[in-house]
């Protein structure tokens, strides 16, 4: 029995739209690390928070909150994007983190348009 070519044709393009939509699932920019990290207990205040992410970002489109305890804001100067380094987020602290849990909330916008949020919590002691 001989395979019919439209059957090929059909495997060839399934294929070809699955690796499409990995490529653009692959394109948002997601974190791969920070500092401090999530779930960390760091023994003093850090001086910033920085958040590498998995491609380059907007920093006139991204930002970072982050809340004490209770749930309040701290203030923190505006976030920026590392020099040479776009995919790094850094978000400096005016003064210094007082013992206790805290809540990083974050949202970026990548270079290629895709907007992608998240949060993690860090204490320190």
């Amino acid at each position: 029995m001989q395979k019919k070519p439209i059957s090929r044709m059909v495997i060839a393009i399934a294929a070809a739209g699955l690796m499409a939509f990995s490529s653009l699932a692959a394109a948002h920019a997601h974190l791969q690390s920070s500092l401090p990290a999530a779930k960390a207990q760091v023994t003093a205040s850090p001086d910033a928070l920085t958040l590498n992410f998995s491609e380059d970002i907007e920093a006139a489109f991204s930002g970072v909150t982050l809340l004490d305890d209770a749930q309040k804001p701290v203030a923190t100067a505006k976030a920026r994007v590392e020099s040479g380094q776009k995919n790094r987020l850094i978000v400096g602290l005016p003064q210094p983190l007082k013992a206790g849990s805290y809540q990083v909330n974050w949202h970026v916008l990548s270079v290629d348009g895709h907007k992608t949020a998240g949060s993690y919590r860090f204490s320190v002691k």
